[in-house]
């Protein structure tokens, strides 16, 4: 169990990580251009990505089990991806 939970530690770190470099370029791009679509596509990244921390927050720092970090996971990147969806419609 140790070694899954290392590794679970591992892969939502590099999440945490490339989520966070997405986020940072595309609110970089909305602020260059005011564009509102880079603005929710930058929304939608952050909360897909804040979704990947809380769940394993939840579940290494807070002791909730690993299908409720999954739970917590799978709503978050579920809103994210309706945000980029949003996004993408958004600019047409």
């Amino acid at each position: 169990m140790m070694m899954v939970d290392s590794v679970i530690i591992v892969l939502k770190t590099i999440i945490l990580l490339l989520g966070s470099g997405i986020t940072l370029i595309a609110l970089r791009a909305y602020r260059r251009t005011g564009e509102p679509a880079l603005r929710a596509l930058a929304v939608g990244f952050g909360t897909i990505t804040l979704g990947a921390l809380l769940a394993g927050v939840a579940n290494q720092i807070v002791g909730l089990t690993l299908k409720q970090g999954i739970v917590i996971n799978s709503l978050l990147a579920a809103t994210g991806l309706a945000i980029i969806l949003y996004s993408l419609y958004a600019q047409r």
